[in-house]
Protein backbone atom coordinates (compact mmCIF):
# COMPACT_ATOMS: atom_id res chain seq x y z
CA UNK A 1 0.00 0.00 0.00
CA UNK A 2 1.36 3.33 -1.00
CA UNK A 3 -0.61 5.80 1.14
CA UNK A 4 -0.31 6.47 4.67
CA UNK A 5 -4.32 6.14 6.14
CA UNK A 6 -4.98 8.08 9.73
CA UNK A 7 -8.07 8.48 11.85
CA UNK A 8 -9.74 11.04 13.74
CA UNK A 9 -12.00 11.20 16.75
CA UNK A 10 -15.62 11.21 15.74
CA UNK A 11 -16.27 11.27 19.70
CA UNK A 12 -17.86 14.61 21.12
CA UNK A 13 -15.70 14.91 24.13
CA UNK A 14 -12.62 17.15 24.06
CA UNK A 15 -10.00 15.51 22.19
CA UNK A 16 -6.68 17.10 20.85
CA UNK A 17 -5.40 14.68 18.12
CA UNK A 18 -1.66 14.90 16.76
CA UNK A 19 -2.36 12.72 13.63
CA UNK A 20 0.31 13.89 11.67
CA UNK A 21 3.85 15.10 12.85
CA UNK A 22 6.42 14.73 10.67
CA UNK A 23 8.91 16.90 9.14
CA UNK A 24 6.93 18.37 6.54
CA UNK A 25 3.80 19.37 9.05
CA UNK A 26 1.76 19.15 11.86
CA UNK A 27 -1.82 18.00 11.40
CA UNK A 28 -4.05 17.95 14.21
CA UNK A 29 -7.39 17.70 15.31
CA UNK A 30 -9.32 19.45 17.83
CA UNK A 31 -12.65 19.48 19.08
CA UNK A 32 -13.66 21.67 22.66
CA UNK A 33 -17.43 21.72 24.00
CA UNK A 34 -18.62 25.03 25.63
CA UNK A 35 -15.94 26.90 27.66
CA UNK A 36 -13.15 24.65 26.43
CA UNK A 37 -10.24 25.42 24.57
CA UNK A 38 -6.22 25.64 24.73
CA UNK A 39 -4.17 27.45 27.53
CA UNK A 40 -3.14 30.51 25.92
CA UNK A 41 0.56 30.49 24.05
CA UNK A 42 2.61 31.46 20.94
CA UNK A 43 1.81 30.20 17.76
CA UNK A 44 5.10 28.07 16.83
CA UNK A 45 5.16 28.01 13.30
CA UNK A 46 2.39 29.13 11.04
CA UNK A 47 -0.96 27.70 11.89
CA UNK A 48 -4.02 27.30 9.32
CA UNK A 49 -6.96 26.74 11.21
CA UNK A 50 -10.05 25.51 9.75
CA UNK A 51 -13.29 25.52 11.58
CA UNK A 52 -15.05 22.10 10.62
CA UNK A 53 -18.27 22.75 12.96
CA UNK A 54 -19.41 25.25 15.94
CA UNK A 55 -17.78 28.73 16.56
CA UNK A 56 -14.57 29.73 17.35
CA UNK A 57 -13.88 32.37 19.62
CA UNK A 58 -10.47 33.40 19.28
CA UNK A 59 -8.04 36.19 20.81
CA UNK A 60 -4.55 36.96 18.91
CA UNK A 61 -2.14 39.08 20.35
CA UNK A 62 -3.76 41.87 22.23
CA UNK A 63 -6.70 42.42 19.52
CA UNK A 64 -10.54 41.95 20.62
CA UNK A 65 -12.16 38.11 20.30
CA UNK A 66 -12.73 37.08 16.54
CA UNK A 67 -15.62 34.65 16.25
CA UNK A 68 -15.44 32.00 12.76
CA UNK A 69 -17.68 29.44 12.31
CA UNK A 70 -18.03 26.54 9.88
CA UNK A 71 -15.80 26.82 6.44
CA UNK A 72 -13.04 29.44 7.79
CA UNK A 73 -10.10 29.16 7.52
CA UNK A 74 -7.80 31.33 9.55
CA UNK A 75 -3.87 31.60 8.53
CA UNK A 76 -2.08 32.70 11.93
CA UNK A 77 1.75 33.85 11.66
CA UNK A 78 4.47 32.41 13.65
CA UNK A 79 4.90 33.45 17.16
CA UNK A 80 1.11 35.16 17.67
CA UNK A 81 0.05 35.08 21.00
CA UNK A 82 -3.03 32.84 20.82
CA UNK A 83 -6.19 32.21 23.10
CA UNK A 84 -8.44 29.05 21.44
CA UNK A 85 -11.63 28.91 22.98
CA UNK A 86 -15.03 27.61 22.45
CA UNK A 87 -17.69 30.60 24.40
CA UNK A 88 -20.74 28.88 22.63
CA UNK A 89 -23.28 26.13 23.43
CA UNK A 90 -22.74 24.22 20.00
CA UNK A 91 -19.84 22.12 19.69
CA UNK A 92 -16.35 23.15 18.20
CA UNK A 93 -14.51 21.25 16.05
CA UNK A 94 -11.05 22.38 14.39
CA UNK A 95 -8.19 21.20 11.77
CA UNK A 96 -5.26 22.79 12.58
CA UNK A 97 -1.63 22.67 10.18
CA UNK A 98 1.27 23.68 11.28
CA UNK A 99 3.77 23.94 8.31
CA UNK A 100 6.77 23.73 8.16
CA UNK A 101 6.72 21.64 10.92
CA UNK A 102 8.08 23.52 14.10
CA UNK A 103 11.05 21.08 14.84
CA UNK A 104 11.91 20.98 11.50
CA UNK A 105 12.30 24.94 10.72
CA UNK A 106 15.46 26.57 12.50
CA UNK A 107 14.36 30.03 12.39
CA UNK A 108 10.89 29.38 14.12
CA UNK A 109 13.29 27.87 17.61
Amino acid sequence: MIEEVYSISTDNKKTIEKVIQDDNLHYMHMIFNQNEGLPEHFSNSTVYMTVVRGTLSIRLNEQDIHEYSLGHVLKIPYNTKMNVKNLHEDILELIVIKSPAPKSNPSHR
